[in-house]
């Protein structure tokens, strides 16, 4: 399941602070093996549910960075979007994603730099009512002076 806003780009020049967009992806044991094997994070508290029953998840959870990446899903199609350069991005991971959780990502814009085109963005995912990660992105926005 993905409900994802329209992709594009928002130019500095029409960003404004509290602007929001979001995604919202299930987390299938498919996207966990496809992250282990691109990222080589072979962890079996991902991928074997015997040894992660046994560990303080009581069961497989989702790599942390497979959630952090719907985050840069979202800078990197919707806001801004398309052209979009990572400066810098803090994580704090506060519960697990499981196979099967419906995650949703949300960003939105706290500060804007228009002179030197850097936004911050408060980033957080969701599973139901639990915040699982929240976080703050620095970002070089694009520039319509530069198409």
């Amino acid at each position: 399941m993905l409900d994802n806003l329209p992709r594009g780009t928002i130019c500095i020049e029409e960003l404004e602070i509290g602007m929001t967009r979001h995604l919202r992806k299930e987390i299938t044991d498919r996207d966990i093996a496809l992250f282990a094997e691109v990222s080589t994070d072979h962890n079996p508290v991902h991928l074997d549910e015997a040894y992660a029953r046994d560990t303080i998840f009581a069961g497989r959870i989702a790599h942390g960075m497979l959630t952090a990446g719907l985050i840069s899903a979202v800078i990197g199609e919707q806001l801004p979007g398309h052209g979009t350069i990572y400066m810098g991005q803090s994580l704090k991971f506060l519960a697990p994603v499981r196979p099967g959780d419906t995650v949703l990502a949300e960003v939105s814009v706290t500060a804007i730099d228009y002179a030197k085109r850097r936004v911050t963005l408060d980033c957080r995912c969701l599973v139901g009512d639990t915040v699982v990660l929240k976080g703050e992105a620095r970002v070089l926005a694009p520039s319509r002076k530069f198409d």
